[in-house]
């Protein structure tokens, strides 16, 4: 007999070529332009929106999840795994937006902690 839940991913496809991370950073701060540009809200109230922001995308990380593994038995499966990494995705997005709503060096403030990361899990 046959286990009926989807199985996680196996393997996934290689990206043949990453952004340049200036190309990264720059959509970065057009995003960041263009929110600001838009904003409903000022100061404190506007960060604390962007963070809630971060919140939702990482629920719906969860219910695509939810969905690819077919974990509602009334629903069934209503996801992809290619779901999951689009919004996987969006999270990191709405991440480094967040990161660069506090401080125009987030480029180099999100590097510094990439780089203690790097050490504290790989060593030198």
């Amino acid at each position: 007999m046959s286990d009926p839940t989807p199985s996680l991913p196996r393997a996934f496809p290689r990206v043949r070529s990453a952004p340049a991370a200036g190309d990264l950073w720059d959509t970065v701060d057009e995003l960041w332009r263009w929110l600001e540009a838009n904003r409903r809200a000022d100061g404190d109230q506007e960060v604390l929106l962007r963070v809630l922001k971060l919140s939702e995308e990482v629920g719906e990380v969860a219910q695509a999840v939810i969905g690819a593994t077919g974990q509602n038995p009334r629903k069934g499966v209503t996801h992809t795994w290619d779901d999951v990494r689009s919004e996987l995705c969006d999270v990191v997005i709405t991440a480094l937006v967040t990161l660069r709503t506090l401080t125009p060096e987030a480029r180099e403030v999100f590097a510094r902690h990439l780089d203690r990361v790097r050490e504290r899990s790989l060593g030198t």
